[in-house]
């Protein structure tokens, strides 16, 4: 009989590899922007970055997106998200 835990186990691969992704993205924008942002911030839905930051922060993001996205696709490859908003 499978136990619950084994079950369980595959999905907490699952959520670490989404906090390391969270993370990764958080460094890279946080070097591009040269702010410290905080993970909590940032959420990865469907391809999309969404970030709750301040305006001042998210139009610094903006400007220099190019930037950001080159270093994700170096970071992430083909798994690289498409927008941010």
């Amino acid at each position: 009989m499978i136990e619950i835990r084994d079950l369980l186990g595959r999905f907490n691969n699952i959520l670490l590899s989404e906090e390391g992704k969270k993370e990764t993205v958080r460094k890279i924008i946080s070097e591009a922007i040269k702010t410290e942002i905080n993970s909590k911030n940032i959420n990865i839905k469907n391809n999309v970055i969404y970030l709750n930051i301040k305006p001042i922060y998210k139009n610094e993001v903006f400007l220099k997106q190019n930037q950001i996205f080159l270093k994700l696709r170096e970071s992430f490859g083909k798994k690289t998200p498409q927008n941010m908003r």
